[in-house]
């Protein structure tokens, strides 16, 4: 069995930082591709971030320059380091994680977790 565990959601005032971590647990052979999406209620879900095994990253445009993500290959973590927030950051943030497992390729994601930004 496969778990993604997020940590680091809250409240914050805008301006203000926080820092998200995911750790994948279980019978993994090997992950690719883990990152960060966000989604606010009535809107489809949308990708912030993604880093490849070798490091490549990826940024959505919102957040380019005050987002950073970074992964513990070691440890199967991936970390979101939020600077500058904006209210408008605010939605649940989710892990995800492909991955293989003896019984093959899977997408996995996490429960999520609630960033709120005030203004």
């Amino acid at each position: 069995q496969v778990q993604l565990v997020e940590s680091g959601g809250g409240l914050v005032q805008a301006g203000g930082s926080l820092r998200l971590s995911c750790a994948a647990s279980g019978s993994i052979i090997r992950i690719s591709a883990m990152g960060w999406y966000r989604q606010v209620p009535g809107n489809q879900r949308e990708q912030v971030a993604t880093i490849s095994s070798s490091g490549t990253t990826y940024y959505a445009d919102s957040v380019k320059g005050r987002v950073t993500i970074s992964r513990d290959n070691a440890n199967n973590t991936v970390t979101l380091q939020m600077n500058t927030l904006k209210p408008e950051d605010t939605a649940v943030y989710y892990c995800n994680a492909n991955l293989e497992t003896q019984s093959g390729r899977w997408s996995y994601w996490g429960q999520g977790t609630q960033v709120t930004v005030s203004s």
